[in-house]
């Protein structure tokens, strides 16, 4: 009988494909440490199963500052586990309070989760800046979403974290040793996923895809006379969400904490923090329009429906760009897509938090036709 292979590779007669530009890292390398704690936190935990562990990681991030950890319902459902309600009760046995109302009918009400041991104590078990939070926090958000890791299992999420926390970004890494059994199980999976391209007992190697999500930069990827101008980008965009309400903070947390969208922190900052400016439609303008109002006839039903599907499935409306590109309507200049959506706004069809970016919905054109439908039906089933 053949022996078990020890070393495994996931495309090793694979042709060279072009080299593609990397990825930006997500932390420094201070950050990175800061991502290893947290990992290292959760694995002291003592709780069972990756789907409590890899909850625990989401609330002990958010309560890293002060002990308390706000999530929504929305924010339960988009981790996709396998067994919520054991994941939230097992909290229990922590000390965690407050948890169990993630389990209820209200899906956008924030719950504040009680972690006693990271409360205000002399020696914080994750000492972090409101900064440091920040990005570590986008940071485990952006590794679970990644393409090789957002439709895998419980474990093998929890165990990309461990993995890209600890894992060199070009040299190979070693296993952590607190990494949870059930994560080890997961190592085959990131491997055929092509989060890892070499696994070979306890070392392993990040694909290139993925390496910007190291917690382990290379030197020379950290110019010193740059190394802080990011921090101090990221410490406005905080400070700008300090000062915001607590409607339009949750509905920035909505953005910036997506799933399906796996946006940059650059990305949100810029669109929620640049001045509005009232947009000037010239001649040619207002021709594309015309041109693409006969190709694309009586869009407003399905541009509706679009942005309420979208909006039920992210947690925030679609901004101008990923509902043109949605409905299919080819290419189009910036000023010619904002033109249209205005458009739609102005009949009814669409309506938004204006200039709040990500906020389409349903307008009152479209939802007095659903409301009318609904009410038919009714009248014909009585």
């Amino acid at each position: 009988m053949q022996g078990v292979p020890t070393s495994f590779s996931s495309s090793p007669a694979a042709p060279t494909a072009p080299v593609a530009k990397p990825k930006p890292f997500l932390l420094t390398p201070r950050q990175g440490e800061a991502a290893r704690a947290l990992m290292a936190y959760v694995g002291s935990l003592p709780l069972k199963g990756a789907d409590a562990q890899l909850l625990a990681v989401v609330v002990s991030i958010r309560a890293a500052r002060r002990g308390i950890g706000n999530l929504t319902g929305q924010d339960l459902r988009a981790l996709r586990l396998a067994d919520p309600e054991g994941a939230v009760t097992s909290f229990a046995a922590l000390g965690w309070q407050g948890q169990e109302a993630l389990l209820g009918e209200d899906m956008v009400t924030p719950v504040a989760v009680t972690v006693p041991d990271l409360a205000d104590r002399p020696d914080p078990r994750l000492p972090f800046g409101k900064v440091m939070r920040s990005r570590v926090s986008g940071w485990t958000v952006r590794t679970m979403a990644a393409k090789p890791v957002k439709k895998t299992s419980s474990a093998g999420r929890l165990a990309a974290l461990f993995l890209a926390a600890h894992g060199p970004a070009d040299e190979h890494g070693t296993l952590p040793a607190h990494l949870p059994d059930d994560c080890r199980a997961a190592l085959p999976e990131l491997l055929a996923k092509g989060f890892l391209c070499e696994l070979d007992g306890e070392r392993y190697l990040l694909s290139e895809a993925v390496r910007h999500l190291s917690g382990t930069r290379p030197p020379s990827d950290t110019p010193p006379r740059t190394r802080d101008e990011p921090e101090t980008e990221r410490l406005s965009w905080d400070a700008w969400k300090d000062r915001a309400s607590v409607a339009l903070r949750r509905h920035v947390e909505a953005v910036e904490r997506c799933p399906e969208c796996s946006l940059t922190t650059e990305r949100v900052s810029e669109a929620f923090m640049r001045t509005a400016v009232p947009a000037q439609f010239e001649e040619k303008v207002r021709a594309a329009y015309t041109a693409w109002e006969a190709k694309y006839p009586a869009q407003g039903p399905a541009a509706a429906e679009f942005a309420a599907a979208f909006r039920a499935a992210h947690g925030h409306g679609p901004s101008v760009k990923q509902l043109c590109k949605a409905m299919g309507w080819g290419k189009m200049s910036r000023e010619l897509r904002i033109h249209v959506i205005r458009r739609l706004i102005a009949d009814g069809w669409l309506m938004n938090t204006d200039p709040v970016p990500w906020t389409l919905r349903p307008g009152k054109t479209a939802l007095a036709r659903t409301s009318g439908a609904t009410t038919a039906s009714g009248q014909r089933t009585r």
